[in-house]
């Protein structure tokens, strides 16, 4: 398993990441711990999740569950400095938490507060802020993005203010380091620029969706991290499922997350499953496994700090790391960058 530098932060995280999201949904607690315990044997060493998880669907009662199974985990093993844990701080517009309260330094204590007492542990490696409270143009909302509403001064009022916080938790040792989640490069330069200013926790990773499916990141983003030494946390890098090929021809797979989200999160378009067939079709011409290759690919981008996978059984744990034994030929790599310029933006 290859480790990645976190940010400047010192800390090394593996090149996968175990997702949470379906902890204490799709998969009950004995099933995760049982997963917690494969992926550390395999050589992972980053768990991520957030205080909103599970997923599919966002419950107000679920809502902390998924750390909570982190949470009891921790206290079972003992092995909590085993690891690299990751969470996150919900933004604006949930009302499911602190009723869609924004970001600020009036939330972000009491915040951490509770994710420490669910996860069981007195500190987190690497807290984020799963959006901006100015909103995002992730999840689809790039066809529409139109920023001009911001108020550029109170945006950056509050990233100071939320600095200032975020300092105060590191000097208490609830936190280790500092990261964004469905960011801008506009907006990751600001909080880079007033850290720097105010000697604050700098940036240390993105985490935005990233899969040979959809790269927004390639350009902009895509300099930032390499110039600043900010890492990808590529989530969604199977494409919601998509790129296994599963839901080719119409196919719904009972349990499955489009069982759960028949959109997949806008995911599911008419342009979708002829971009996956292209993918497919590379994967079986190179006798690859298309899980795997998707995987494997994301590994080969200079940005990547890590790709965060999610499996609702342990068989599909075990294959997701079998990736980190695929190698993509120069061959293979030219023909995915071919079917991307056929396929820029399926959805």
């Amino acid at each position: 398993m290859k480790m990645n530098p976190l940010g400047r932060t010192g800390l090394e995280v593996s090149e996968l990441c175990l997702g949470t999201m379906t902890f204490g949904t799709q998969t009950p607690e004995q099933d995760a711990h049982a997963q917690i315990d494969y992926a550390l044997a395999a050589g992972v060493n980053f768990v991520d999740t957030a205080e909103m998880y599970p997923v599919n669907p966002v419950r107000k009662e679920t809502t902390g569950r998924s750390e909570e199974i982190i949470g009891t985990w921790n206290a079972k093993t003992g092995r909590r400095g085993d690891y690299i844990l990751a969470t996150k701080h919900s933004g604006e517009g949930l009302v499911h938490v602190r009723d869609g309260a924004p970001i600020s330094s009036q939330t972000i204590a009491a915040t951490i507060e509770g994710s420490l007492k669910r996860l069981q542990t007195d500190y987190i490696d690497l807290y984020q802020f799963h959006w901006p409270n100015r909103g995002s143009y992730m999840f689809r909302k790039n066809w529409a993005y139109d920023p001009s509403s911001q108020n550029r001064e109170e945006t950056l009022a509050n990233m100071v203010d939320c600095l200032e916080a975020l300092q105060a938790q590191v000097d208490k040792g609830n936190i280790r380091a500092f990261g964004l989640s469905n960011e801008s490069a506009w907006g990751t330069a600001q909080w880079l620029r007033l850290a720097e200013a105010a000697g604050a926790p700098r940036v240390a990773s993105i985490q935005n969706e990233y899969s040979l499916m959809c790269r927004l990141y390639d350009t902009d983003l895509a300099e930032l991290s390499v110039n600043e030494e900010v890492g990808l946390l590529a989530f969604s890098p199977l494409a919601a499922g998509l790129l296994s090929g599963k839901y080719q021809k119409g196919a719904v797979p009972e349990g499955s997350r489009k069982s759960l989200v028949p959109g997949l999160g806008g995911r599911d378009g008419p342009r979708t499953y002829g971009a996956v067939a292209d993918y497919l079709d590379i994967a079986a011409r190179h006798q690859l496994d298309p899980v795997q290759m998707a995987l494997a690919w994301c590994g080969t981008r200079p940005f990547m700090a890590s790709a965060i996978f999610g499996a609702t059984t342990q068989a599909q744990l075990t294959h997701l790391l079998g990736a980190v034994d695929v190698r993509l030929s120069d061959e293979v790599l030219q023909e995915i960058d071919q079917a991307h310029r056929a396929h820029p933006m399926p959805y």
